[in-house]
């Protein structure tokens, strides 16, 4: 009998190193209290950092409304667009050259964390992108945000001693989840975006729990500064025949989704293609880089000239003058032109593929939002719903992010049309093209 249990306790020892290296495969940790120890402390950084983050964030969403109120209350801050492309072009050619390529210097230094991310990329992206509204341009606010979290995140890292470059590589993660969160108010889809974004179809499970917190706290610090986010309401009343007690079903409007994420893929490849060559064109034929976006402001002052209207530069969230077309009116029957998604897509090529500075994510959901109001006047379909469709799935297409911006509808509209969010999201994913917003994630990774 003695024999029988040291027998058993022997295979029991030995099945257990074997067992951890079952369920942590990827870490390479024998011991899981080891690989805990090493979470509740990334978790503990987590809680200061979105503070700061958030912090950041807040003080960012303030200094761009005031800049956009300024400059609706003075229109001729738009013909300065030049001047503030000449001021950005040499801002970043005197002290930002390390950090021009914003997102994706992001995204590799999360895959293969060396020197990190240079600090000075927060302060030149929100001075760039501050220029870049107050004069008019069309651009986002995303970037910045995610810029500022994790570049933020790479000098706290930098800081303490004894992280390994994991550990590092993760801080970097939870920062780009928390200013994404701090930016839009949705910390869950946010904690997704982190992870989804570094490189289409993998995931990286061990940022979760350290990023939906620094999501969530971020984005608690940023109410608490009493920052608030633009609120979208899709009222439109569908049958619930499915058996998803939360969710609307009807097989028409499903047949109309599928059609209208088809649209929105091919929206997302349009913006896509159309900024890649632009920056392409500027780069080539206009070798001085402070030329670059002077010559891009002036191209965009004519658009504006041309058309009729400043519709189409700026932030496009929402405007004092009830026929402007905005996100906001696209909700809406007749809030959209037939064309202004084509519109938003030129002038939003142009300011940021000259070289003006701020995001791409918010002129994506004025891309979608007015494209979807277009396509529910030809479907005859409920146009908030296809507004909200539009305004996420060609963020999923160009950013390759569909689970993300699945849990963002969600998370701003409400779940009761979640079957249709999700189809939209991944058919515009799948039709949208490899290369998206961020080239870097087609890249692969390094292994040192």
């Amino acid at each position: 009998m003695r024999d029988a249990w040291r027998s058993l306790a022997n295979d029991f020892l030995a099945f257990g190193p074997r067992c951890h290296r079952f369920i942590f495969p990827r870490v390479g940790i024998r011991d899981p209290m080891l690989m805990n120890r090493r979470l509740v402390k990334l978790t503990v950084l987590t809680i200061p950092l979105g503070i700061i983050i958030g912090t950041a964030c807040a003080l960012f969403l303030w200094l761009l409304e005031h800049a956009t109120s300024l400059r609706t209350q003075h229109g001729w801050l738009v013909w300065l667009l030049p001047v503030g492309g000449a001021f950005v072009g040499w801002l970043y050619l005197r002290f930002g050259r390390s950090v021009e390529s914003g997102n994706n210097l992001i995204i590799e230094q999360i895959r293969s964390p060396d020197d990190g991310v240079p600090v000075r990329m927060t302060p030149l992206v929100l001075v760039g992108t501050l220029v870049t509204h107050l004069c008019g341009g069309s651009a986002g606010r995303e970037g910045t945000a995610v810029q500022m979290g994790g570049s933020i995140a790479s000098s706290v890292s930098q800081l303490i001693p004894k992280l390994t470059r994991e550990d590092k590589s993760l801080l970097m993660t939870t920062g780009v989840a928390a200013g994404f969160s701090g930016v839009f108010g949705t910390p869950i889809a946010a904690m997704i975006f982190s992870i989804e974004f570094l490189k289409t179809g993998q995931w990286h499970s061990r940022a979760v729990v350290p990023g939906l917190i620094a999501a969530f706290v971020s984005d608690r610090t940023c109410l608490a500064w009493g920052i608030d986010h633009t609120h979208y309401e899709v009222a439109s009343f569908l049958p619930a025949t499915s058996f998803l007690p939360f969710a609307s079903f009807e097989w028409r409007l499903l047949a109309i989704t599928v059609v209208a994420g088809l649209s929105f893929g091919l929206a997302s490849l349009i913006y896509t293609q159309s900024a890649r060559v632009v920056s392409v064109l500027f780069k080539r034929y206009i070798t001085r880089p402070i030329l670059r976006p002077v010559i891009g402001g002036f191209l965009i002052l004519a658009m504006a000239h041309c058309i009729g209207g400043n519709d189409y530069l700026g932030l496009g969230v929402s405007s004092p003058k009830l026929e402007s077309v905005t996100i906001v009116s696209s909700f809406h029957a007749g809030g959209a032109h037939q064309w202004s998604w084509l519109w938003k897509i030129a002038f939003t090529a142009i300011t940021l593929g000259s070289g003006f500075k701020g995001g791409e994510v918010t002129p994506l959901f004025f891309i979608g939002a007015t494209l979807g109001n277009s396509l529910a006047i030809i479907f005859g379909a409920p146009v908030d719903l296809i507004a909200a469709l539009g305004f996420v799935s060609v963020f999923a297409g160009a950013a390759k992010t569909p689970l993300a911006c699945t849990v963002m509808a969600v998370e701003l509209f409400g779940s009761e049309h979640i079957c249709y969010f999700a189809t939209s999201c991944v058919v515009a994913y799948l039709v949208s093209g490899q290369i998206g917003i961020y080239s870097a994630q087609q890249q692969k990774v390094v292994q040192k």
